[in-house]
């Protein structure tokens, strides 16, 4: 079996997706793409180094709402 990547095979790919998304939207995944790839390889580089700095995460307590207090309503 040969190697997946020749090029009859990469010529096959590109025309299906080629026709499955058509020339309009091609260029719109391309950048989508390289956008998506430029955010992990930042993302990497700052796992490895230091990282942003966040605020410590504090536990607070939840008090129930408290509902308004008004005159009890009396029957005429």
């Amino acid at each position: 079996m040969g190697e997946l990547f020749q090029p009859t095979h990469l010529l096959v790919i590109a025309l299906i997706v080629f026709v499955l998304f058509g020339a309009k939207r091609l260029p719109e995944l391309g950048k989508g793409l390289g956008e998506g790839l430029k955010g992990f390889k930042d993302g990497i580089k700052n796992a490895g180094g230091e990282t942003a700095a966040v605020p410590p995460v504090t536990q607070q307590q939840s008090a129930a709402p408290q509902q308004p207090t008004s005159a009890p309503i009396e029957p005429k």
